[in-house]
């Protein structure tokens, strides 16, 4: 049985921003993306939110529940991890269940780490995301401090 990604390995508290400002999907993506890049996760920030929007148009990333995941497998990517971001005014995403964004996880995910690495990190988020209190208490969280100790709680 392959063992579940450790989201340490991932998450970085500086690619945590409880108050982004764009109020459209793109902006969003690149308001996450420039933390990305100045942070060197990025080696083609053009590049990756290019890739990142035209997974966009493959496939609506609303789960429902006020969370996106929007990714991308991406040349533009240094190293695998995940950006998020908090809207205090929800943002319309397309949605499974048609209701506004508050909270976005944004996956940076090298070309070369596509198959597993992609999968795993999907697979932790989505159990994660699953749990309703894990749920309530990300869409309450007020700092990126608060967010990045919910997630090393899992």
């Amino acid at each position: 049985m392959d063992e579940l990604l450790d989201i340490t390995k991932v998450l970085d508290k500086k690619l945590i921003n409880v108050d982004l400002k764009s109020n459209t999907k793109k902006g969003v993506i690149a308001e996450l993306s420039q933390m990305l890049a100045k942070e060197s996760y990025l080696i083609d920030e053009k590049q990756f939110i290019a890739d990142v929007m035209q997974r966009e148009e493959e496939g609506l990333t609303g789960l429902g529940e006020g969370i996106a995941i929007p990714h991308g497998k991406s040349e533009g990517v240094q190293t695998t991890t995940i950006a998020i971001g908090k809207l205090s005014n929800g943002l319309e995403w397309g949605s499974l269940d048609d209701q506004p964004v508050h909270v976005i996880i944004l996956f940076a995910v090298k070309n070369t780490d596509a198959t597993t690495m992609h999968i795993k990190l999907l697979q932790k988020v989505a159990i994660m995301l699953a749990d309703n209190n894990f749920l309530t208490s990300l869409r309450e969280a007020n700092t990126a401090d608060e967010i990045y100790e919910l997630i090393l709680g899992r």
